[in-house]
């Protein structure tokens, strides 16, 4: 995307200019303000406690090395991922800025924090995934409808999660963090509650396009 037009690019002009601009991804009906518009996957280090002292050592003053301020700036520039806020403002994203299409001033502006991580993580991802892509699946080929799918999969990852929560309480496999599920109620007892899903609306509103000017106005206020 801003490679030089010299390379075989077209998505910039003869100047480096790129000739297209960073827009934030749209929200549903759903959506309140307040609430998050996506995530990003900011990343983290996982260290085993099973590696050998002097290893994990190095591991560590690796990945300072890695997330120190000189390194993550030259780092940014060449990947375009940001993970420090002194790399965002640096006197050399302020001279870039124009030719990455928003970019910076998105990351400079308190929208950012709309896409900020998740939250509480997923349980063992792997094995909670592997059903929800079954029931995509199933939807796709036509097997069942949207509600049939999301029903049977809240009752398999109901079950899977049940079998977490028992080997968590009896044997610690999950570090005393596994799930811990609640009492199965009828879905009128949690859309009452404040910060729950939200009961059935018109899916298809007609859309609304927001200004981009105005948009870019608010990030540089």
């Amino acid at each position: 995307m801003v490679a030089p037009k010299s390379a075989g690019n077209n998505t910039v002009d003869g100047d480096g200019n790129p000739l297209w601009r960073m827009a934030p991804s749209p929200h549903g009906p759903y959506w309140v303000k307040g609430q998050k518009l996506g995530y990003q996957d900011a990343g983290s280090w996982t260290l085993f406690n099973s590696t050998p002292v002097d290893r994990r050592k190095a591991a560590w003053l690796y990945a300072q090395f890695v997330v120190s301020k000189t390194v993550d700036v030259k780092k940014s520039h060449v990947g375009l991922t940001f993970i420090r806020d002194s790399s965002i403002n640096h006197e050399s994203f302020t001279k870039r800025a124009p030719k990455l299409g928003g970019l910076v001033e998105f990351y400079r502006s308190p929208d950012r924090v709309l896409w900020s991580p998740t939250g509480i993580n997923v349980p063992d991802y792997p094995k909670l995934a592997q059903i929800w892509w079954q029931q995509i699946g199933d939807v796709n080929s036509g097997a069942f409808t949207p509600q049939q799918a999301m029903d049977r999969l809240a009752g398999e990852m109901d079950l899977v999660m049940s079998r977490m929560q028992a080997a968590d309480e009896k044997a610690g496999t999950y570090g005393g963090c596994g799930p811990r599920l609640n009492e199965e109620r009828e879905a009128s007892y949690w859309l009452q509650k404040a910060g729950s899903p939200k009961a059935k609306v018109n899916e298809k509103p007609n859309g609304q396009t927001v200004n981009y000017d105005e948009l870019i106005k608010r990030w540089t206020n």
